[in-house]
């Protein structure tokens, strides 16, 4: 992975199309393009100010049912009734927030801060960098003037799995590393907020770090969220993110694994239980690192059954992931015929 995403970043491109896969964006559904478009003008329209669609927009109690919808939309993988929802949020909730004053303004701004914050992660899952960029942008303006600093730890940890994503490594970490200084609990007494934001961008950092193969600070910066998790002392979910135990050892999995260190992944995977809670699109990342470990290990029947089960959960995300083709090129290397089987099943190309 990361010579990949150094050759991505020396072309300017994605790792997808090193790889021989299509273009994200050539590789959608009619319906995703349909669903991205709804969602780039809603982003933009509502951060320019202009659209009077409605006269009354909802209340915030409204935006607030809708914006729960936008994450767990998010999280299934369902991008059109997710685009549709967050255009309503995000529209109706900027011209509601221009009329609001007080508490019911600083309420608004951590409703549409954390809706654009999804928009944005959806955004650089379906391939669309500079859209990706821009909605954090909106973001940090209302999460910092509502004066949730919590919600602009989070944003920030998208924003660092964003450059991430463009193969900015370096910069990765430092946003990440940076983001984690300004929210860092003392541990006598500490917020489950903060716990949850710390611990979230101790992990970002520490992915970004093994992502350039820099094992010391990856263990520098892993061990610092396996204790907020520790102190939290089960899954929870924050403004729609998703920290706790589980989430810092299926983290650590993808971590051995970007660093090489395969058996060490299959020994965490070996005691790794997945919560009920765990999101179906994480669930099924955590997943993808298993079954790389599976093909270094030449466990390359029980990679295939976990790229099959992948695959037919969530077969919209799983076009736009970079992990599929290069276990399916592993597995190509003892079994073809294998790899057009599962590529048949699940109805995605894996090796050209």
């Amino acid at each position: 992975m990361g010579s990949l995403l150094k050759l991505a970043s020396a072309l300017k491109t994605d790792i997808s199309v090193i790889l021989g896969q299509q273009a994200p964006r050539q590789g959608t559904s009619r319906d995703t393009r349909a669903a991205l478009r709804r969602l780039s003008d809603a982003v933009h329209d509502s951060a320019l100010g202009d659209w009077d669609g409605v006269e009354d927009p909802s209340t915030l109690a409204d935006l607030s049912t809708a914006r729960d919808r936008v994450v767990s939309t998010y999280w299934r993988g369902d991008y059109g009734e997710f685009s549709e929802v967050v255009a309503k949020v995000l529209l109706e909730g900027s011209l509601r927030y221009g009329q609001a004053t007080g508490h019911e303004r600083e309420q608004l701004g951590s409703v549409l801060a954390s809706a654009y914050q999804f928009a944005s992660s959806a955004a650089v899952l379906l391939g669309q960098r500079d859209l990706a960029l821009s909605a954090p942008t909106s973001a940090h303006r209302l999460a910092e003037d509502s004066g949730d600093v919590v919600l602009s730890s989070l944003v920030e940890s998208t924003l660092s799995w964003i450059h991430l994503r463009s193969a900015k490594v370096p910069r990765a970490v430092a946003v990440a590393e940076r983001a984690a200084l300004r929210i860092e609990p003392s541990f006598s007494k500490p917020s489950r907020p903060q716990l949850v934001a710390y611990g979230r961008l101790m992990i970002s950092a520490a992915v970004a770090a093994s992502r350039k193969g820099d094992a010391d600070a990856a263990d520098d910066h892993l061990p610092q969220a396996h204790a907020s998790a520790a102190r939290l002392g089960h899954d929870v979910s924050l403004y729609g993110t998703h920290f706790g135990p589980t989430f810092a050892n299926t983290e650590a999995v993808g971590i051995a694994v970007a660093l090489g260190n395969y058996g060490r992944a299959l020994n965490l995977a070996s005691r790794t239980e997945l919560s009920g809670s765990m999101p179906k699109l994480a669930r099924n990342r955590y997943k993808l690192d298993v079954a790389l470990a599976q093909c270094a290990a030449g466990l390359y029947d029980q990679a295939a059954d976990v790229l099959i089960d992948v695959g037919l959960d969530a077969p919209e995300w799983v076009r736009h992931q970079a992990l599929p083709g290069v276990i399916g090129q592993r597995i190509a290397k003892v079994s073809s015929a294998k790899v057009r089987h599962i590529s048949d099943v699940i109805g995605m190309p894996l090796i050209t």
